[in-house]
């Protein structure tokens, strides 16, 4: 009975000691399969595998070590590439800001960007379309109507022959449709927020160098002919647009990559 007992402890230790052994290999294996994996460009994959190690392979604490230390050469590298990236976008955002001037009133959440091409000096007693552009990115545009008679419009067509862009209808009722009156003259203002202007800004920016009009829609019609200077300012806030928000994307992800390297 004895010796049964030394001859199952030997097997247990030695099964304990295979399985660890086996731990520890299959460890090195995945870990050259990320190293691999990762020299072939494909650092995301790689960095799976080598996440996975320290789960799959909780004994194996040289093989989690390497692992980490891999997975921290990754994460710099992404590091570096997501910074020059956002360095490059701060100049493309500095030739666009200067186009534009900056206000924040004590009425605003958010910094405004006004395109220096509408200044209130230019829309002073004219019906426009209004670009309105914050610090976030966020961009919309409105109808301004200004006129002896109310047209109680509620939406905005752009054309220029066959092709043209529809905004989403804003009923009179809702409070992005306002009206005021004051000495014989009426103002309309329609804002076209959260996706109204339904492709209206991008089709003015890709169309820029047509002959545009647009057509206030209400219960009168209102023609105007888009000046030049309005649809360049469109094409400059879309690009600001663009630009903003994809700094603030990238600012997030270093946060994250910044983490991960620490």
């Amino acid at each position: 009975m004895r010796n049964i007992g030394i001859v199952l402890g030997i097997l247990f230790l030695s099964v304990l000691f295979s399985c660890g052994k086996s731990m520890k290999k299959r460890a090195e294996e995945k870990l050259n399969l990320a190293v691999s994996v990762c020299e072939k460009g494909d650092s995301l994959t790689a960095l799976i595998q080598l996440d996975s190690i320290h789960v799959l392979y909780p004994e194996a604490v040289e093989a989690i070590g390497k692992a980490k230390a891999a997975s921290g050469k990754i994460y710099s590298e992404f590091l570096f590439r997501k910074q020059s990236q956002l360095d490059k976008l701060f100049e493309r955002l500095n030739e666009l800001e200067i186009m534009f001037t900056k206000e924040k009133t004590e009425y605003d959440q958010y910094t405004q960007f006004i395109h220096k091409m509408q200044n209130s000096d230019r829309r002073l007693n004219h019906s426009f379309i209004q670009l309105h552009l914050d610090e976030r990115g966020e961009l919309f545009i409105s109808s301004n109507y200004y006129g002896d008679q109310w047209l109680n419009h509620i939406g905005l067509r752009v054309y220029d022959g066959v092709f043209q862009a529809k905004t989403d209808s804003v009923p009179l009722t809702d409070p992005n449709n306002r009206q005021s009156e004051f000495m014989d003259t009426h103002w309309e203002k329609v804002n076209y927020l959260n996706g109204k202007d339904n492709g209206v800004i991008q089709f003015i920016a890709d169309n820029a160098e047509r002959n545009l009009k647009a057509v206030f829609l209400g219960k009168r019609m209102y023609f105007i002919v888009l000046e030049p200077f309005d649809k360049q300012a469109v094409k400059d806030a879309l690009a600001l647009s663009n630009a903003l928000k994809l700094k603030i994307q990238l600012e997030k992800e270093i946060r994250q990559l910044q983490s991960k390297v620490k």
